[in-house]
């Protein structure tokens, strides 16, 4: 009885190490970035789902005008970023600026290059589940162009 738990105890064993020696090969295989210079800053939304997703991102008007966050959700839609949340933001400001919530400020900086927005900061918060959070601020134009 011993010699036949421990042929089963080596055989998920045996299972176990292949299953792994699996994920690493194809963790390693995963594209490598581009070169030629490309530097953090040139990476788009595109790059991303070279990797098997696009980044997820919030969307959150502060500046009190009807519509920006759904404006800014189909910009960012129609350049291949994932938009899980548009709404209000808790409080208006003058400023936007897009909050990295990952440690991966590349991320945020393509999303803020894809709505004009220059100010990105980290606020890492893993417990949203998503990649970047914007805030719209007075300074966004709709885009309609309305204010």
């Amino acid at each position: 009885m011993q010699a036949h738990t421990e042929r089963v105890l080596l055989v998920i064993t045996g299972i176990a190490v292949i299953a792994f020696a699996v994920s690493f090969v194809l963790g390693v295989r995963l594209p490598a970035p581009r070169s030629g210079g490309a530097s953090p800053d040139s990476i788009a939304a595109h790059d991303f789902l070279n990797r098997g997703r696009p980044p997820r991102v919030e969307v959150l008007n502060g500046a009190g005008r009807a519509g920006l966050a759904r404006d800014a959700t189909g910009r960012l839609r129609h350049s291949g970023f994932d938009v899980v949340y548009f709404g209000n933001a808790r409080a208006q400001t003058d400023t936007s600026y897009v909050l990295d919530r990952t440690g991966r400020i590349e991320t945020a900086r393509a999303v803020g290059r894809a709505l004009g927005i220059t100010r990105v900061h980290t606020a890492v918060d893993t417990t949203l589940y998503l990649e970047a959070t914007v805030v719209l601020g007075k300074d966004w134009p709709r885009a309609d162009g309305q204010d």
